[in-house]
């Protein structure tokens, strides 16, 4: 099992939830044209925000991982322009999950708790949870 969240744009995003949903599903698609392991395809808050994720849940693919890792932290990301979706173990999920929406603030990035409440965050403050 994985504890799933996305940070995402928030120029781009959606703020309704339904549409938000909508474009969710669309970028889950991972229909754009680049691999999904590789941080330099997103936007630069992202980028910032994946360095810093990066030094306490190493990737498990892409170009900064490392295959003799086997730690619980290492995770999962696929890699958009726009968002960032991170699949974590069960066991440091409670961690990462603070982590993630610190950083998000810090970056100025959005965060949606995708396996959680499904609360969708933006960094202006404003919280939409879709019914």
């Amino acid at each position: 099992m994985s504890y799933d969240m996305m940070v995402f744009d928030p120029a781009v995003a959606p703020r309704d939830a339904a549409a938000f949903l909508e474009w969710y599903d669309a970028q889950t698609e991972w229909s754009e044209e680049h691999e999904y392991d590789d941080p330099a395809v997103s936007v630069p808050a992202l980028q910032a925000w994946f360095a810093a994720i990066v030094e306490h849940f190493p990737p498990m693919n892409g170009p900064l991982a490392d295959d003799e890792d086997d730690r619980p932290e290492v995770t999962d990301y696929s890699v958009g322009q726009h968002v960032i979706y991170a699949s974590f173990a069960d066991s440091v999920a409670e961690n990462a999950h603070g982590l993630v929406q610190v950083l998000a603030n810090a970056h100025q990035v959005g965060f949606f708790d995708a396996s959680g409440d499904g609360a969708i965050v933006f960094p202006d403050g404003t919280v939409v949870i879709p019914e």
